[in-house]
């Protein structure tokens, strides 16, 4: 049996359901999820492997402008990059909306050479699917994408055919992973990311873009994993709302992160984090490198 491997990037702008996509692709979650714009940060590998093809989804941050801090320049380094080094795109857009941040994703993607698959999320949600169809010939005249179809990521319409059409651009060759494996991060990163998750979900609107999480320590002590967690803020008043009246939000945060590391890891997890201030680390490029921040 002749198999494929390839690599495919889901990119668009912020908040588009680029992650959700991934964690239904694979049928695990892998990728954090929030409803705030700019939750993912790195590009994160989801590998899905059958009898004769390996799909390695690159789930990239939102494409953005606007943002003049180092860590919003990481982010479209990072979406930069995986485009210019993949066998295939999804191009993720919503309903029949079409945004000024779509079209600046869609500029992008004009200069790369390898095939675009334009794909329609939530369209579940659509009353009115009379919409579709002169929406879709539209976009076909404006992005020019190789093919576009309509899917529902959460209801898990047509993922099976997006999985076929990105398949069909792979190179013959043979997996560069194992079967079993789902992605290349490590289990510090996985950890240290579903913290922030938490963090993201459980906010405001301006916190989660200034905290980020550092796994100070992560060790294996018979059958429970112990993980020291660094919560880094930049101000001092943003540490006094994460901790919260005498510490309630933070063993929130602290509970809920340790429930979803337990069923990620199949392990009894033993969870401590602490809150630092770091003020400017965000507009800081060695601070981001040394945060693990890499393009």
């Amino acid at each position: 049996m002749q198999k494929r491997c390839g690599y495919v990037a889901i990119v668009g702008r912020p908040n588009v359901g680029k992650s959700t996509l991934l964690n239904h692709l694979l049928g695990q979650k892998i990728s954090i999820t929030s409803r705030k714009p700019q939750t993912t940060r790195h590009n994160i590998l989801g590998i899905k492997t059958t009898e004769d093809t390996q799909c390695i989804f690159v789930d990239t941050p939102g494409f953005h402008s606007g943002h003049k801090k180092a860590i919003n320049r990481h982010m479209n380094r990072a979406v930069i990059t995986a485009v210019n080094d993949v066998d295939a795109i999804i191009f993720l857009v919503e309903k029949s909306q079409w945004l000024a941040e779509d079209q600046l994703v869609a500029n992008q993607l004009k200069t790369v050479k390898c095939p675009i698959i334009l794909a329609i999320n939530k369209i579940d949600q659509m009353a009115d699917k009379r919409v579709l169809l002169p929406h879709m010939q539209q976009l076909m005249l404006d992005v020019k994408p190789q093919e576009i179809i309509p899917i529902s990521a959460l209801q898990h319409q047509n993922l099976e055919q997006l999985i076929t059409l990105v398949s069909s651009c792979f190179p013959e060759g043979e997996p560069f992973f194992s079967s079993d494996q789902l992605t290349d991060r490590s289990s510090r990163f996985l950890a240290a990311e579903i913290i922030r998750e938490k963090i993201t979900r459980r906010m405001g609107d301006e916190l989660p873009y200034q905290a980020t999480v550092e796994i100070e320590s992560f060790t294996h002590q018979k059958d429970v994993i112990h993980i020291d967690a660094l919560i880094i803020v930049e101000r001092e008043g943003q540490r006094r709302i994460l901790i919260g009246n005498k510490g309630s939000m933070l063993k929130q945060i602290g509970q809920q992160a340790r429930q979803d590391m337990e069923s990620l890891f199949c392990s009894q997890v033993m969870l401590k984090t602490w809150v630092k201030v770091q003020s400017g680390w965000s507009d800081s490029e060695r601070a981001l490198r040394s945060l693990g921040y890499h393009d």
